[in-house]
């Protein structure tokens, strides 16, 4: 019989797991990434940070010139019955405008957006880590529920078997009706619990291609978990440090300062350098010089400095700073509470790993045990010291036992993994993942070098990476088998 602790074999890692599985297996790694590639969660925080790389470049922008042009050309006739009564004036200018002196807004806006980038950054990082999780947890959850399929389809073949010998031996006089009964009664049961198993194995294959975008094919037994922490409060330190959702709280906090800084200088003075040049061409009737034409052309260039002062605003511009410090407030209450999820998420993981790991220990004895109890009440029946209930029940416990290894294996690899997520060390860079990792400074850099409206639109590094593993099979709902036809109950034999 295939246990699931039996699946989860010792690997030397993610790589040697691939290398020696068959060609048509699929491994973790395998699943990584594809995850990585086209989970929607991820493909989603790369497009949204891409909105927030966008914000940098607009606030860079403002350190630069607008240039603008204008053009008027007026023709006007004083005499519509006389050629010579019309005027014509040509007025070409451009205008350079620089700012000078924005308050300290420019500043401060630049180190909001650049800490804005980083916290993006972060938070990308942080869904990283929460779908390789997702990807870890679905993984499991096939192998789980594929292990007790074969436990309950097992113990539904012994049942079937003991309650043949059950009618055989009816037929003969040797046992009762109640006898035959009882193992009618537990096949029923075990039959209930192997479609209640092959139901959780759908749902749990479901789940799986929606995390990672096919459906799972032949999953190999997953690697061992990287080196974990000894304690709660070592695994706590590292996680303050270094979960990116507590690092992406504190930047977002930081860029909310400054932005309250920036609302501050619209109470201050502006100043801009202006630089103009003008072409001029007219021709007409000069007013007042009795019929007298003129014409000419002229060239004007313009230096100078425009300075704004704010001298009352109704109120607007304070009302707008007590904003973005009551906002700078929140964001400080939010990253204290991103550091208590964190705390609390790392030693719930903790514990559930070490809960896990006593249970597998306990589990692992309990089915060593029922399979000897098994064994021995099998023997005391044959001699008559035991009857077909105390063997029935000696199955029930033994799939019990079994069942409950099944799942504390599978909740011991969660949560040890659970853990690494929580302490940000579960990226596709830390598990060495087979895919073209996604570089979140690609798009930043290329779109600083595009200073023009008209270009606005460049290549950039695609949202889905390339993944380096075949494809895998689309999602496909098989139906779940109908049982197999009881055997005759103890009446109809009777009544035979």
């Amino acid at each position: 019989m295939r246990y699931f602790c039996s699946r989860i074999a010792i690997a030397g890692g993610l790589a040697a797991t691939a290398a020696i599985s068959p060609a048509s297996a699929e491994t973790l790694q395998d699943a990584f990434a594809s995850a990585y590639s086209s989970n929607p969660d991820l493909t989603s925080a790369r497009a949204g940070q891409r909105i927030t790389d966008e914000t940098l470049i607009q606030a860079r922008s403002a350190t630069r010139p607008t240039v603008s042009g204008q053009g008027v050309i007026d023709q006007q006739t004083s005499n519509p019955g006389r050629f010579d009564d019309q005027s014509r004036l040509v007025n070409v200018g451009i205008e350079l405008r620089q700012p000078v002196y924005r308050g300290g807004q420019i500043r401060n806006d630049l180190k909001a957006a650049d800490r804005g980038v980083l916290a993006g950054r972060e938070q990308m990082r942080g869904t990283e880590n929460q779908v390789m999780l997702d990807t870890v947890t679905v993984y499991m959850d096939v192998l789980r529920d594929q292990s007790e399929v074969e436990l309950t389809e097992n113990n539904v073949r012994v049942l079937e078997r003991q309650l043949q010998a059950s009618q055989d031996r009816f037929e003969v006089g040797d046992v009762t009706r109640t006898d035959v009964a009882q193992s009618e009664a537990r096949l029923a049961l075990a039959r209930s619990q192997n479609i209640a198993a092959l139901a959780n194995l759908e749902a749990s294959k479901n789940a799986y291609a929606r995390v990672v975008g096919h459906a799972p094919d032949d999953l190999q037994p997953p690697p061992p978990l990287p080196p974990l922490p000894d304690s709660p409060e070592e695994a706590v330190d590292t996680a303050l440090e270094q979960n990116p959702f507590i690092i992406s709280a504190r930047l977002q906090e930081d860029a909310q300062r400054y932005r309250a800084k920036s609302a501050r200088a619209a109470r201050l003075p502006s100043v801009d350098a202006t630089f103009a040049v003008g072409y001029t061409n007219f021709r007409g009737v000069v007013a007042g010089g009795g019929g007298l034409r003129a014409g000419g052309v002229d060239f004007t260039q313009n230096i100078g400095a425009t300075v704004t002062v704010p001298l009352y605003q109704r109120g607007q511009v304070g009302s707008q700073i007590r904003s973005q410090m009551a906002r700078a407030d929140q964001l400080r209450e939010d990253a204290l509470n991103a550091e208590r999820q964190v705390i609390e998420r790392v030693r719930t993981a903790f514990e559930n790993l070490r809960a896990a790991r006593a249970t597998i220990q306990a589990s692992s004895i309990a089915v060593d045990s029922n399979t000897l109890a098994l064994e021995g009440t099998r023997a005391e029946l044959t001699v008559g010291t035991r009857n077909i209930l105390d063997v029935l029940n000696a199955e029930q416990e033994l799939l019990n036992a079994q069942v409950q290894l099944v799942r504390a294996e599978r909740n011991s690899y969660v949560a040890g993994f659970a853990l690494l997520a929580a302490l940000g060390r579960a990226e596709a860079s830390d598990l060495s993942v087979p895919v073209e990792l996604y570089n979140s400074e690609e798009y930043l850099d290329r779109a600083d070098d595009h200073w023009f409206d008209w270009d606005a639109e460049f290549e950039a590094q695609p949202l889905r990476t390339d993944v380096k593993v075949p494809a895998r099979p689309d999602i496909v709902q098989p139906p779940i088998p109908d049982p197999t036809p009881a055997p005759p109950s103890v009446d109809e034999i009777a009544e035979g």
